[in-house]
C-alpha cells in the first residue's frame, strides 16, 4: 500500500499534560481510587504506550484523556486547554472494531468525519484513508465480508477521519492473531508517518509497547494487597498464557509482612521508560530485549532472557 501525502487534511499533533490526576469511584464498600498522582506530558507526535496489571487503571486513563470521563482531582489539558466530553481533537479505537454491520466499509469510515463536512470533501477524505490503510478494494463491502484485521483497519481509518490531534488506542490489536497483529504494528507506524498525531496506546503486550512507542508508562495496581503476585493479562508476544502482575517479593519480618498486605499508598506510575532506537525497531536487539526483561520484572513476571542464555551456553 502507498503512503499518501495527506498533510493538507490533518491537524497538528497535540500536546497532552496530566497534572496530579486522581480518579476515585464510589463503591458499596466506600471510595476506591484507581489512579493516583499521575503526572506526565505527551509531546506532539509522540507515541506513549501504557502497560500494567489488570485493574491498574489503563483504560480509565485513556478515557480521562479522551474526555469520556472526568478526573476526581487534578487536571488534563490538550494544547493548554482542559479536555472535555466529545472533543473532536481526540479520537479512540477499541479492541473490537465496532463497525455498523448494515453499512459498508466506506460508510463506516465516514461516520468518523466531523459534523458539517461537505460531501465532496468527505468523499475525498474517506478515499484517502481507505488507501492509507489498504482497504480501497473493500470499500463497498460490509463488515461480515471482511477479515478481523481488515475490520480493525477500518476502525483505525474511522478514528483518523476527523484528523484528531490525539489518537487513543485501547488494546486495538488484542483480538487479532499473532501474524495479523505484527502486520498491524507496521501499519500503525506507516499511518503515524503519514499522519503524525500524538498516540496514547493501552496494551497488554510488552513487546508491542517496545516496538511501537517512544516511551512506555508502567502502572501499578493500587489495591494489590496479596503477598503473592496476582495474575494479570499482560502477554509477551507469542505467549499463550497470562503472566503475573507486580507484587511483593516477600517479607523478612512482621513489619514487612504487614506492609505486604497493605494497599499501595504510592502513586499509580511505577516507571516511565524511554525506548531507544529509530522505528521500525529490531525486536531482537539487545537494548529491546533488556528493556522487555526489565518491564516484565516490574510486572512480577518470571521470564527467559534469550541473550543471557546464549551467552551462558
Amino acid at each position: 500500500m502507498s503512503t499518501l501525502d495527506i498533510t493538507r487534511s490533518i491537524a497538528p499533533a497535540g500536546a497532552v499534560r496530566l497534572t496530579d490526576v486522581e480518579r476515585t469511584f464510589p463503591t458499596k464498600d466506600g471510595a476506591r481510587t484507581v489512579l493516583r498522582d499521575v503526572d506526565i506530558d505527551l509531546a506532539p507526535g509522540e507515541i506513549v504506550a501504557v502497560v500494567g496489571p489488570s485493574g491498574c487503571g489503563k483504560s480509565t486513563l485513556l478515557r480521562l484523556v479522551g474526555g469520556l470521563d472526568r478526573a476526581t482531582t487534578g487536571s488534563i489539558t490538550l494544547d493548554g486547554s482542559v479536555t472535555h466530553a466529545h472533543d473532536e481533537s481526540t479520537a479512540i479505537a477499541f479492541q473490537e472494531p465496532r463497525l455498523l454491520p448494515w453499512r459498508t466499509i466506506t460508510q463506516n469510515v465516514a461516520l468518523g468525519l466531523p459534523r458539517g463536512t461537505k460531501k465532496a470533501n468527505a468523499k475525498a477524505r474517506v478515499a484517502e484513508l481507505l488507501e492509507l490503510v489498504g482497504l480501497t478494494h473493500a470499500a463497498d463491502q460490509r463488515p461480515r465480508e471482511v477479515s478481523g484485521g481488515m475490520a480493525q483497519r477500518a476502525s483505525l481509518a474511522r478514528a483518523l477521519a476527523r484528523s484528531p490531534r490525539v489518537l487513543l488506542l485501547d488494546e486495538p490489536f488484542g483480538a487479532l492473531d499473532a501474524l495479523t497483529r505484527l502486520k498491524m504494528h507496521d501499519l500503525l507506524l506507516e499511518i503515524h508517518r503519514a499522519q503524525p498525531t500524538t498516540i496514547l496506546l493501552v496494551t497488554h503486550d510488552v513487546e508491542e509497547a517496545l516496538y511501537l512507542a517512544d516511551r512506555v508508562l508502567l502502572l501499578r495496581n493500587l489495591h494489590a494487597t496479596s503477598p503473592e503476585r496476582p495474575r494479570a493479562q499482560v502477554v509477551a508476544l507469542g505467549s499463550g498464557a497470562g503472566i503475573g502482575a507486580a507484587g511483593s517479593s516477600g517479607a523478612h519480618d512482621a513489619t514487612a509482612h504487614q506492609a505486604a498486605h497493605a494497599p499501595d499508598r504510592s502513586g499509580s506510575v511505577a516507571r516511565v521508560v524511554t525506548v531507544p532506537g529509530e522505528r521500525p525497531r529490531d525486536r531482537a536487539a539487545r537494548a529491546i530485549t533488556d528493556l522487555r526483561s526489565s518491564l516484565l520484572d516490574g510486572l512480577g513476571v518470571h521470564h527467559h532472557n534469550t541473550h543471557t542464555s546464549k551467552e551462558n551456553a
